[in-house]
C-alpha cells in the first residue's frame, strides 16, 4: 500500500507542477519562466521541482506528454463509430475543446518556438498527432466507402488537413467566442461529397 500511495503522490505532484508550468509558459514564454516561478505557482520549493523533473525543458515536455494518453482514450471512442462522417465532426469538436482555455494560444506559440530546439519534444508531439491522423484517416476511408465523404479525398492527406484546421483554431482562439460551430461547418463542407455524388449514393439518379 505504501508504494501505491507514494506512486499516487508522485503522479499528483508531477501533475500539479505540469499544470502550473503550462499556465506560466503560455503567459510568459519558456525562456522567461524560471523553475522558481513554477515551484511557487505549484506551491512547492524549487528543489521539489528538480526531484520530479530533470530540468525546465523536461517540465515543458511534460505539458505535451500528458496529451498522449488522453488522445489515445479520445480516439478510441470514435474509431469504430457507425457513422464515420458524424464521428469526425465529434472528434474535431473534442480536439478543439481546449481552445477556449486562455492559455491555449500562448502555449501553442511557445511549442512552435521550442520545437526546433528540442527533438524529444518534437517526437512527443508527432506521436500524438499520428494517433489522431490515423483515426481520422480511418474514419475518412470508411466515410468514402459509405458515400458520406467525398471520394476524391486522399484519407491521410485529408486527415492532415483537418488537423491543420484544428491547430488554426488554437492559434486564433478567443476565450470569449466558441469556435465549435465554425470548425464543424468548415470540416463538414470539406468532407461533403459533391451534390451529384450525394444523389447517386442515395439512389436518386435516373441511370
Amino acid at each position: 500500500m505504501a508504494r501505491t500511495a507514494d506512486a499516487e503522490q508522485v503522479a499528483q505532484r508531477r501533475e500539479a507542477i505540469t499544470l502550473a508550468a503550462a499556465r506560466l509558459f503560455a503567459a510568459q514564454g519558456f525562456e522567461q519562466t524560471t523553475i522558481a516561478d513554477i515551484a511557487r505557482a505549484a506551491g512547492l520549493s524549487a528543489g521539489s521541482v528538480f526531484y520530479y523533473f530533470q530540468d525546465k525543458r523536461a517540465v515543458f515536455r511534460a505539458v505535451f506528454e500528458r496529451d498522449l494518453p488522453l488522445t489515445k482514450e479520445l480516439v478510441a471512442r470514435f474509431a469504430d463509430a457507425e457513422q464515420p462522417a458524424a464521428a469526425i465532426l465529434e472528434l474535431v469538436t473534442e480536439l478543439a475543446a481546449d481552445a477556449r482555455d486562455p492559455s491555449a494560444p500562448g502555449l501553442l506559440v511557445e511549442l512552435l518556438r521550442q520545437a526546433e530546439r528540442d527533438p524529444e519534444l518534437v517526437g512527443i508531439v508527432t506521436r500524438t498527432a499520428r494517433i489522431v491522423q490515423e483515426c481520422l484517416a480511418g474514419l475518412i476511408s470508411r466515410g468514402i466507402a459509405d458515400g458520406t465523404v467525398d471520394a476524391a479525398l486522399v484519407p491521410r492527406e485529408a486527415a492532415a488537413w483537418i488537423q491543420t484546421i484544428v491547430d488554426a483554431v488554437f492559434l486564433n482562439a478567443d476565450p470569449a467566442r466558441d469556435p465549435t460551430p465554425t470548425l464543424r461547418r468548415t470540416v463538414a463542407r470539406y468532407l461533403a461529397p459533391p451534390p451529384d455524388d450525394t444523389r447517386r449514393n442515395h439512389g436518386d439518379n435516373d441511370g
